[in-house]
């Protein structure tokens, strides 16, 4: 059984007793916290989708840390005028693991 659920504005494929990483939420560690947004729900086969969300469903999962992405480098040059940056970025995440899906 697996989940489309949209967060913060993004998709993600969830099931029940794994892990997914999400940009940073509001929530604290340790907090439940459940996702209304339910897009598509798959069960033994059975396929329900949303038009565009599935009324009365939701997933619930639990923040377990709330860490950053490995770092990004972000190389800007300009050929030929001597201009060359170099910059570094670490997404924030959040880690949940899924609970249930209803």
């Amino acid at each position: 059984m697996y989940a489309i659920v949209e967060i913060l504005g993004k998709q993600y494929k969830v099931e029940k007793d794994k892990f997914i990483y999400t940009d940073r939420l509001d929530e604290k560690v340790g907090k439940t916290i459940s996702f209304n947004d339910v897009l598509f729900i798959e069960n033994k086969g059975k396929i329900n989708l949303g038009k565009p969300l599935i009324s009365g469903s939701k997933v619930t999962g639990e923040v377990l840390e709330h860490l950053k992405d490995d770092k990004k480098i972000v190389f800007k040059k300009k050929r030929r005028k001597g201009y060359a940056t170099k910059n570094g970025h670490r997404q924030p995440l959040s880690k949940v693991l899924i609970k249930n899906i209803k």
